[in-house]
């Protein structure tokens, strides 16, 4: 066991099996040394949690909740791309969060810090990277966050 997988073992969180794509895409990309995930949702075994709209009928902690497991959802994908050894990372380089959001809702910033935080508590200093955080009117199946991200390995 990797120190990458002691570390999520110390924080109670077991990673899912990488999803297989919804559309015409695949999960993830390596070229060279960088790793380009596909946007995860904040889906558990199966099913949608959190759904719904921020400023609406999503409330902020349950919004960063939702951008937490869709970073969960991320790193299920790196370790997939990495053959399975987390230990590869060298740094997160970026993270790109959508929130479904009404036109009035300012806290994009405060959503997304669910799945930075994460990042961070995982990686330590090579989990800290570049963020955009935007809105956006609807997301896929009614989810309420969707994390992109772009992540250096060995």
């Amino acid at each position: 066991m990797g120190q990458i997988d002691k570390r999520l073992a110390e924080l109670g969180i077991n990673l899912p099996e990488a999803a297989k794509p919804l559309a015409n895409y695949v999960p993830w990309v390596r070229t060279g040394n960088l790793v380009f995930i596909s946007g995860q949702g904040p889906i558990e075994g199966g099913k949608v949690l959190y759904p719904g709209t921020l400023g609406k009928d999503v409330s902020l902690e349950d919004g960063a909740k939702s951008a937490r497991l869709c970073a969960i959802n991320v790193l299920a994908q790196i370790k997939d791309a990495v053959g399975g050894d987390l230990d590869k990372v060298k740094r997160v380089v970026k993270l790109l969060g959508f929130v479904n959001a009404t036109a009035d809702f300012k806290d994009h910033p405060k959503v997304i810090n669910g799945a930075s935080d994460l990042m961070v508590e995982v990686f330590g200093d090579k989990g800290r990277h570049a963020r955009s955080a935007v809105a956006s009117p609807s997301l896929p199946m009614g989810i309420s966050t969707e994390v992109e991200a772009i992540v250096e390995v060995e």
